[in-house]
């Protein structure tokens, strides 16, 4: 019985920003689980790469290159799935980027950016796949948040509003489609070791030292950490689970 709860044979998940950091993570996760995928993202080498690695898992997995933040590519993203791996059950909108700067240094352009990018996007995709996920009786949404989802920071504005915004998002499309057998669901990453970090831990001095000091884990997370609440949050064994947000963060946001 457990192993079906969690077994995803014969769903297809998106996963927006899938080619690498814990996009990559989670996508490896569902397909271990037997979905198929299609891996989304503007570089077409390194989702190609990242669908060739899935497919060693036994699903199908296609790379499809888009901008998220684009109408028209994300309905033509969502077509290409449908008709290339014939549903849509799970998407995962993942993808993200960051401008660390202070609110009066931000520029109107850099803000609209990572506000598109991060929380434009997944309305987009959510809105587009919507339609699939009602036909087929059902469908699972999962956003990624952040820690700067809950608390906020001097030098990341932007980001911790599209990360905000994202967690309100998440909980009206939980109450809007829960009719329709829609469950949509945030995961809020802590501090995680991908190139994005590699970035930050070199732009602000002591951050690594801070990091570990705050997580009782002891640790910085992996993108293998991702796998197992994709997978939970994918499958039926979430079918009552709905409009939360659950820290995946080595306990990060519980220490005072």
């Amino acid at each position: 019985m457990a192993t079906k709860l969690f077994d995803l044979s014969g769903k297809v998940a998106i996963v927006t920003g899938g080619n690498g950091g814990i996009g990559l993570g989670m996508a490896r996760g569902l397909a271990e689980a037997g979905a198929d995928i299609a891996v989304v993202g503007r570089n077409e080498a390194k989702s190609t790469a990242a669908a060739a690695e899935l497919r060693a898992c036994g699903v199908k997995a296609i790379a499809v290159t888009a901008d998220v933040t684009d109408k028209a590519d994300v309905a033509a993203m969502v077509e290409r799935v449908a008709k290339e791996l014939g549903r849509i059950d799970i998407l995962v909108n993942n993808a993200g980027i960051n401008i660390r700067k202070p609110p009066h240094a931000l520029e109107l352009e850099e803000w609209e950016s990572v506000i598109k990018t991060n929380l434009t996007s997944a309305f987009l995709c959510s809105k587009a796949v919507h339609p699939a996920m009602k036909a087929a009786g059902g469908g699972k949404i999962i956003n990624i948040g952040s820690m700067l989802s809950i608390f906020g920071t001097s030098f990341a504005p932007a980001y911790a509003a599209s990360k905000g915004g994202i967690m309100q998002f998440t909980r009206s499309c939980a109450v809007a489609w829960a009719p329709d057998n829609i469950q949509a669901n945030a995961i809020l990453p802590g501090w995680i070791d991908t190139d994005l970090t590699k970035r930050a831990r070199a732009e602000i001095d002591g951050l690594h030292d801070k990091v570990l000091a705050r997580t009782p884990a002891g640790r910085w997370g992996a993108i293998a950490d991702f796998a197992g609440i994709a997978v939970f949050l994918s499958s039926s064994a979430s079918d009552f689970v709905t409009g939360t947000a659950i820290p995946v963060d080595g306990g990060f946001s519980i220490m005072g």
